[in-house]
């Protein structure tokens, strides 16, 4: 080197190291490792579980092929498990499985897309990501580490899945297209997320965004499926994720080539996510903020009117979702006296069930139930608010004025309880109208869908009071032990039946004990004691909050 390359006292100056956009992406992998070394596991254990444990309560349920193909008749014109689960492609064991555990990719994505936003956007409005990128990292290097470490949580869960259930029997293709079905919903969710977390400057309008999408494309599949498979609308499949999905069809007459409309959309999405985040500065959002107003209205005068502020938003997303499932089951509730109308045998069968408005009753009182589980999951964000805004320090500057802790508290609680009511009767409504103009008859449907769907509201709250008393007294575990809840009382209210679950095992959720109306009895008992056990849990974590230091973790 020569002497002019050298520093003035003949040292030679350090090589820069080329940064790229992906540079420090495997120590952002790391990273993310470290951070989610308990909810990584947990999360693929627990999935992995449910499926598995279906071919135990399946065989002992449906012991002769006769028993799978009384099933597969039943299911595969009843709405209700259309719906839910999507159309059957086989009368065998795993065929069962595979539509039993229809709804999984569901929550697989779920999860998915809610790791992504964690490890992008909430780190930006965070303001670690502006500490990161002060170091040698590259602008994309954070997104190709949550995509890349969630990608890969999927494929051990396919991974996991595949040998689970090969090792109890059944088809190694069949397992092996069952597990990339269940990763697939993860991997394009966790893309869908890459993008939204792009949009918007708050990591709420990116999971919000995500969420919508994938309500979206769930109701979309429903449509397409409800009149079960080759009906005229089984087209909208094509249009939907999940419809893929579905028709990748393991244990049927496997459908690899299924498979690639997955990976390509992946692929589509990845490259518009690392196009837009090349396009926007870190912290912003590709779409621009609504400009605010000079000076602030009277309404943000107290903790409530910034509490709407915060909140609204969200909440209208959430209004539209329950709008739009609520009018899809309302509408698939018709089908069922179809369905018995042109199958003599079939309401043979419905009838020692309790006839025709026995089964509709049934339906809407499994499909409130999973209503009521959105409600919680809805009610579960609303009150994690307070935290993000505890953590951001953002409630240090605000408490530092007249307003007090429990003030402060309260109003962010009014969401979480009145927010639930809003949805579920949104839902209620339209289910209940969409149902009325069917039938001819919406003065008497109305009011007995909207019921069934209030009906939840005792055990939304209960879940809503968890995450409150967590947030309360141990705050550090409020987010992941109220998510934890959400998907204890999901695994129990969608597939303990289905697993065989003792009966102290599903009383376990608040939702067991809701009363199955329409067409069930009301006992007032259970929900008294729900109630009671929510205000309880109430004043525990607000008697937390104010004995204990804020930001503590």
């Amino acid at each position: 080197m020569s002497e002019a390359n050298r520093g003035a006292r003949g040292v030679v100056p350090p090589q820069r190291t080329r940064l790229t956009a992906l540079t420090g992406t495997g120590g952002l992998i790391r990273l993310i490792l470290r951070r989610d070394r308990i909810l990584l596991p947990a999360w693929l254990v627990w999935i992995a579980v449910l499926p598995l444990g279906f071919v135990g309560a399946t065989e002992s349920l449906y012991p002769e092929a006769a028993d799978r193909l009384q099933y597969a008749l039943t299911t595969g014109t009843n709405p209700t498990f259309l719906a839910l689960y999507g159309p059957m492609y086989g009368t065998d064991l795993g065929s069962i499985i595979a539509q039993r555990s229809g709804f999984i990719p569901v929550v697989v994505g779920l999860i998915s897309a809610l790791t992504v936003v964690r490890h992008t956007r909430a780190e930006e409005e965070a303001g670690r990501r502006e500490l990161l990128g002060a170091t040698v990292t590259g602008r994309g290097a954070a997104l190709a580490a949550a995509l890349i470490v969630t990608f890969a949580a999927n494929l051990v869960l396919a991974a996991l899945l595949t040998a689970g259930l090969a090792g109890q029997g059944l088809p190694v293709a069949g397992s092996l297209a069952f597990g990339l079905q269940m990763a697939a919903g993860g991997c394009v969710f966790a893309a869908v997320a890459g993008v939204t977390a792009q949009l918007g400057e708050s990591a709420g309008t990116a999971r919000g965004t995500a969420l919508a999408a994938l309500g979206g494309a769930f109701a979309v599949r429903m449509a397409a499926d409800v009149g079960g498979a080759g009906n005229s609308l089984s087209w909208l499949g094509w249009l939907s994720p999940f419809g893929w999905i579905n028709r990748i069809r393991a244990y049927g007459g496997e459908r690899w080539w299924t498979l690639a409309l997955v990976v390509a959309l992946v692929a589509v999405l990845m490259a518009a996510a690392g196009r837009l985040s090349a396009c926007r500065d870190v912290g912003a959002g590709v779409l621009p903020p609504r400009l605010g107003r000079a000076d602030a209205t009277a309404r943000l005068s107290g903790p409530i009117g910034l509490a709407w502020r915060l909140q609204s938003r969200p909440l209208y997303g959430w209004l539209a979702g329950f709008l739009a499932l609520g009018i899809v089951y309302g509408a698939v509730a018709g089908g069922v006296r179809e369905m018995v109308e042109d199958n003599p045998d079939l309401g043979e069968v419905f009838a020692r069930l309790g006839g025709k408005s026995g089964i509709t009753d049934a339906y809407f009182a499994s499909v409130m139930g999973m209503l009521g589980l959105f409600a919680a999951a809805y009610a579960v964000s609303a009150t994690l608010r307070l935290r993000t805004e505890e953590a951001g320090q953002r409630a240090e500057s605000l408490l530092a004025t007249a307003t007090g802790r429990l003030r402060w508290a309260s109003s962010h609680l009014l969401f979480s309880l009145l927010g639930p009511v809003a949805a579920l009767t949104v839902a209620g409504l339209a289910a209940g109208v969409a149902h009325g103009v069917d039938t001819g008859d919406p003065g008497r449907e109305v009011p007995r869908v909207l019921g069934a769907a209030l009906a939840q509201l005792p055990a939304v709250w209960l879940v809503a009071a968890i995450a409150l008393a967590l947030f309360g007294l141990v705050p550090g575990l409020a987010a992941g032990g109220s998510w934890t809840a959400v998907g204890a009382c999901a695994m129990v209210t969608l597939f303990g039946a289905a697993l065989g679950l003792e009966q102290w095992a599903l009383d376990v959720s608040p939702f067991t004990h809701i009363p199955k109306l329409p067409g069930g009895s009301f006992a007032a008992a259970p929900v008294l004691w729900l109630v009671a056990v929510t205000a309880v849990l109430a004043a525990a974590g607000l008697a937390g909050l104010r004995h204990r230091d804020l930001a503590a973790r």
